[in-house]
């Protein structure tokens, strides 16, 4: 059956779903999660610190600002590195130490390790993330997706999903209880964004590569740009939607701000002519894309009557992209300041994420949260928000590592308080800076840990007072440094995860509580 097919067949059927199920889905929310693929804590014009930066008055994002001027704007909110560990956590409300996708995926069967003559990898878990056993390589989890359609809830997918590898059940959004798909494969990001080469299709409609954007064909050629693409297909689907008598979720995955950088032509000469380099202006006028597809899905919902009753819940699956003089201009390394390096990194800057969240009635206009929250927390956050019990969900006996925020949203309570963060990417991504590569990592409090297998040196950070963690205090506080590595050796072992090997020798590298 073609995913056209799969698609229409699951939208005939939402109607006799809600009526199947016998609940009274009357008062609950509908849900929009908007996620924006590799935007950095500072790609935007909303003050995520006390004053505006440099890098937020680059950036003209007026949709954003509305959106976090009537909602909540998280200003620890934490994600992966790499973006196939945020999306499989953010899904099964599992950490990555746990689930073991640790790196990002896409061809089934194949690592995307980068090599190094001393270490070896860990086999991890490099076919994604699936809800059926049977393929090697892969973690077996529960979908909060599928709790909200069992729930009565109409589901639909359009975008990046990047769950799961070709040719494994993971990756096709249906598996996880989608009931609609637009865009969404095992690509993880796509091979432009311009119509003009039909999104990666010659014009017979093969695919000249593996990422290649689906299911855009009455675009080709249009000069329609494909974050605009997508949020006209969002919109149809919403239309249809509202003709259902139950609440919708939809998530909104964006493609943007991936690499490639192309230039969005609706943006793309103003911020040349205000001075900023070609790379910049063609980075920002993406940034600025993603910003009216979000205004447009705001007034689509304020237009409809809805707005009172839809959730919205703004983020990104990894810190912004500055590594690459490819793509970005200016001094490598520096285009997340305040924060410090870029995704692929477990200082700050590679995974601190823009998070917003406006929850009519619930969330004060304009209301900032400092507590941290973690991308497996999404899984009972919605559940939670859509009136569904997370405790007695359907996790398949599996482990939930996240911790519902709402708490935080209703000043109830600080699921965050010595709650201990922990990350796992024991690989070598492909680009170099600070803090990328074969790194584990803790928070718990103020602090900040981060161990590196192979060299074994430990930094320590006090994220309060130097969120550029520009001094290591490793040395000067050793109590502490042992306690961290003592908790997160623990916390890594207890979660089965992985950890790469010295060649010479065959043995693994130490945890962080052996040295």
């Amino acid at each position: 059956m073609s995913r056209i097919a799969k698609i229409l067949m699951c939208s005939a059927s939402v109607a006799i779903t809600a009526a199947a199920t016998g609940q009274d889905l009357s008062g609950r929310p509908n849900i929009l999660l908007f996620m924006v693929d590799d935007m950095g804590w500072q790609d935007t014009s909303v003050k995520f610190t006390p004053q505006r930066t440099d890098n937020n008055c680059k950036y003209t994002t007026l949709h954003m600002e509305r959106l976090a001027g009537s909602g909540m704007v998280f200003t620890q909110a934490y994600a992966c590195a790499i973006s196939s560990p945020s999306r499989c956590s953010m899904l099964t409300g599992v950490n990555a130490a746990r689930h073991g996708v640790t790196n990002w995926t896409l061809h089934r069967d194949k690592a995307e390790d980068g090599l190094c003559d001393s270490i070896v990898m860990p086999s991890w878990n490099y076919n994604g993330i699936s809800r059926v056993p049977g393929i090697n390589n892969t973690f077996v989890g529960p979908s909060f997706v599928q709790e909200l359609k069992d729930n009565g809830y109409h589901t639909i997918h359009v975008g990046k999903a990047h769950f799961g590898a070709f040719d494994t059940p993971g990756e096709d959004p249906h598996h996880w209880g989608f009931e609609v798909n637009v865009a969404g494969t095992a690509a993880g990001g796509l091979a432009t964004y311009l119509s003009e080469y039909n999104y990666g299709h010659d014009k017979s409609g093969n695919k000249l590569a593996a990422n290649a954007i689906e299911d855009l064909e009455k675009y080709w050629g249009t000069g329609t740009f494909a974050t605009e693409a997508l949020t006209q297909e969002a919109i149809k689907a919403l239309d249809k939607a509202k003709k259902y008598n139950q609440p919708w979720f939809l998530y909104m995955s964006h493609y943007a701000v991936h690499v490639p950088v192309d230039r969005d032509p609706r943006f793309f000469q103003k911020h040349l002519d205000r001075g900023l380099s070609a790379k910049e202006a063609a980075y920002v006028s993406l940034i600025e894309g993603v910003d009216k597809s979000l205004g447009d899905l705001l007034d689509w919902v304020d237009e409809n009557g809805c707005a009172d009753n839809t959730i919205i819940i703004f983020m990104s699956d990894n810190g912004g992209l500055a590594a690459s003089s490819e793509w970005r201009g200016g001094e490598l390394h520096t285009q997340n300041a305040p924060l410090r390096s870029e995704k692929g990194s477990l200082l700050e800057g590679g995974i601190r994420e823009p998070m917003i969240v406006r929850w009519p009635g619930r969330t004060s206009p304009g209301a900032v949260c400092g507590q941290y929250v973690m991308i497996e927390d999404f899984y009972p956050s919605i559940l939670d928000m859509a009136g569904i019990d997370s405790d007695k969900s359907g996790h398949y006996g599996h482990t939930i590592d996240g911790i519902s925020f709402v708490p935080l949203i209703d000043g109830t309570g600080d699921p965050s308080s010595d709650r201990a963060l922990i990350w796992n990417y024991p690989h070598i991504w492909g680009l170099a800076g600070p803090g990328i590569d074969l790194n584990c990592a803790i928070r718990k409090n103020q602090w900040k840990l981060i161990y590196n297998y192979v060299t074994q040196t430990k930094e320590l950070y006090n994220i309060e007072t130097d969120i550029s963690e520009s001094r290591d205090m490793a040395a000067e506080l050793p109590d502490i440094v042992k306690a961290l590595s003592d908790e997160l050796g623990n916390r890594l072992r207890e979660s089965g995860a992985m950890r790469p090997s010295v060649k010479s020798t065959g043995r693994p590298c130490p945890w962080p509580d052996e040295v």
